[in-house]
């Protein structure tokens, strides 16, 4: 604590205050504390005999830059509005009058707490202020936020309602309190940009509680300026819809008939279906999708929605007499039948044959389908789904209008992925995987300089799972950033290991942009640095175009990789080439190194063009003053080449494949 004032002040003046009321010595003690603070706070003093207490507990929800502000006054300071935390974790807001004084010659910070509901004093149009303010906060959930979409404040029926404390709840993001899902990651994505561009939003939404529970809001988002800050805040106020929500569920759940059509819907079908599987009847499971199905919307307007799903759905009846019928969604159809493949394939000719008019005109429609037998090739409901979409999409980029099987490969594949999702939330718990380290070279020295930390799989069931094979199912199912915290983790230990060992190597790290939109990543990292003793400039983290171009548009996302740069962490942009290319983020984003893609070094001696396009990203990079590095060099000709281009560094088999860190260093010294 800094203090230069040398006013004194009388310690009673303190003790006998009408308000809370406490002093703080240099060393940030808590030297005095009046009784009235002991009724306000419920804290003694003996709560805060440790450095750093006081702020842990009391002041939990100040900034840490707040903190150290007011523990260096120079002068008078007063904070309007705060929230403190009561020693049973409920919130009182109050002002609190700061300055820097001498007591019994030593140097203090005086406290003067001001809780509103009892130290207010209004004018009239205030206090209609005042009112409005304390209904909303009686009758609503509120929470505030501040410009990077931190919270800072939340009222009593937020806490009640969330489950959440204060001291678990503040300093968490707006994204923290939606549930892990892609579809809440959107919505809470849409609601950020939409207030960040100064509008209000409104609608309902899905949160989840600290205890994991959901629960459903309609949701007002409002932003507001703040004059003291310079920037904008956000205020979330919300009521809790729960109840009508689960209503609403039921009843949907209990109306088993879409009610356009008379057929069963998705509820009904699933469990149908599960019915139909534990009796083991065998059947085959046909998805029927209706391709271009908004575009012909578009087209025909009204006279579609009135009309073509009624006669289309007459005709599935009409052709798939004696077989259970449903209707997925607007454009989507699912056939339980007993019948044989040729005849279901049949139902694109009678479409033809009987066409759906709409005035005089016949409609130009095709339909994508996919057929699945329960239980040869599928067994449960949701598999017999995945395997139908995958069918549907190889219909679709074949060019449509035609219903298929799935084929054996496929079915296999399938069959894989869903063993590979369950195998791999066990390799996470347990810990079953492992990061290997492929070297990269400094062409100038020869001298291996850098490793890329990969992750590998060797699972006792099912074998290898490859990269290719793990990343995508790691995404789609959320794993991705488990996996890249292991990596992190892994990486950032070994490169302060070699630093111990003498060898100063970096290791690249190779992270999504998924793993990016959590707005606590880069703090991650710098954390995980601190703990491993892992220096900044030892580590590099590695993203790909399809990264960068869409981290081009999301400020948060450049927002941390600054400041990983600024800790003296780089940038790598791989497989540069290959993806969406783009001079604006080349400006934006913090890259330090392009790495060319593997696929271009394979043909790099086979092909005049590839040469001349190497040889041009070469020297495209130079010219941003970036290294170039080139991935998957095997031979001496095409190390050679890269050599004359002025490329330089490069990685490859022709140096090694990916090895265990216990290998490195034996690499290093050969």
């Amino acid at each position: 604590m800094n203090l230069n004032i040398t006013q004194s002040y009388d310690e009673n003046l303190l003790l006998k205050a009408p308000f809370p009321s406490f002093a703080l010595n240099v060393n940030a003690d808590t030297i005095t504390w009046n009784t009235i603070c002991e009724q306000y706070f419920g804290y003694t003093k003996q709560d805060f005999q440790s450095v750093d207490s006081l702020k842990e507990q009391l002041f939990s929800t100040l900034s840490e830059n707040t903190w150290q502000r007011i523990l260096n006054a120079q002068e008078y300071i007063r904070l309007n509005h705060i929230q403190l935390i009561h020693k049973n974790e409920t919130l009182i807001k109050a002002d609190v009058i700061v300055f820097p004084c001498t007591i019994n010659n030593n140097r203090c910070i005086v406290f003067y707490c001001l809780p509103e509901h009892q130290f207010s004093q209004l004018g009239e149009s205030d206090q209609e202020l005042s009112d409005l303010k304390s209904g909303l906060l009686s009758s609503f959930m509120m929470v505030t936020l501040d410009h990077e979409g931190f919270i800072v404040s939340c009222n009593p029926l937020f806490l009640k309602t969330s489950k959440w404390t204060p001291k678990r709840v503040l300093r968490k993001t707006f994204w923290q309190l939606f549930p892990d899902t892609e579809e809440s990651h959107e919505i809470a994505d849409t609601i950020w940009n939409t207030i960040s561009q100064g509008k209000i939003w409104q609608g309902d939404v899905q949160k989840m509680k600290k205890t994991g529970e959901t629960y459903w809001v309609h949701l007002t988002a409002i932003p507001t300026y703040s004059h003291s800050e310079q920037k904008y805040r956000y205020i979330l106020i919300e009521q809790d819809i729960t109840n009508e929500k689960e209503l609403q569920h039921k009843l949907e759940k209990i109306a088993y008939v879409d009610a356009e059509t008379g057929l069963m819907n998705v509820h009904r079908l699933e469990n149908v279906v599960k019915e139909m599987i534990a009796e083991q009847q065998q059947f085959y499971f046909v998805y029927l999708s209706i391709d271009k199905f908004y575009t012909l919307k578009e087209l025909h307007h009204v006279e579609l929605d009135n009309n073509f799903i009624l006669e289309f759905t007459k005709r599935l009846k009409i052709y798939f007499q004696d077989s259970l019928l449903a209707r997925i969604n607007e454009s989507d159809f699912v056939v339980i039948t007993p019948l044989g493949e040729w005849f279901i394939q049949g139902f694109l000719s009678y479409l033809k044959q009987n066409p759906i008019y709409l005035g005089n005109r016949a409609m130009p429609i095709t339909i994508s389908g996919g057929i699945t037998r329960s239980p040869q090739d599928q067994s449960n409901f949701t598999q017999l789904m995945n395997a139908s979409l995958a069918t549907i999409a190889n219909v679709r980029e074949a060019g449509g209008d035609n219903i298929l099987s799935l084929s054996e490969a496929a079915h296999k594949k399938l069959n894989r992925k869903s063993i590979i999702e369950k195998r791999l939330l066990m390799a996470l718990d347990q810990h079953n995987l492992k990061v290997l380290y492929q070297p990269q070279v400094d062409l100038k020295t020869g001298q291996i300089y850098a490793v890329e930390a990969l992750v590998r799989w060797d699972d006792e069931e099912i074998g290898v799972v490859s990269p290719d094979e793990l990343i995508p199912i790691a995404e789609e199912t959320g794993l991705i950033n488990d996996i890249g915290s292991f990596v992190i983790e892994e990486a950032c230990q070994q490169a302060a290991k070699w630093k111990k060992q003498g060898l100063e190597l970096k290791v690249g790290i190779n992270l999504s942009v998924r793993e990016f939109r959590d707005k606590n990543m880069a703090k991650f990292i710098l954390d995980t640095l601190t703990k491993t003793g892992c220096p900044a400039h030892l580590i590099q983290i590695e993203i790909t175009e399809k990264f960068a171009l869409e981290a081009e548009a999301e400020t948060s996302i450049i927002q941390q990789m600054r400041k990983l740069e600024e800790e003296g962490i780089t940038f790598v942009l791989d497989d540069f080439g290959t993806g969406y290319a783009s001079f604006r983020y080349m400006q934006l984003l913090p890259i330090n190194t392009l790495k060319i893609d593997q696929t271009f070094v394979h043909s790099l001696t086979q092909s005049e063009k590839t040469q001349r396009l190497i040889k041009g990203i070469v020297h495209f990079g130079k010219s941003m003053n970036l290294t170039v590095l080139a991935e998957g060099v095997e031979t001496n000709e095409q190390k050679e080449l890269l050599e004359q281009y002025e490329c330089d560094a490069i990685q490859g088999f022709l140096i090694s494949k990916p090895v265990t860190a216990d290998n490195i260093p034996q690499l290093l010294s050969s």
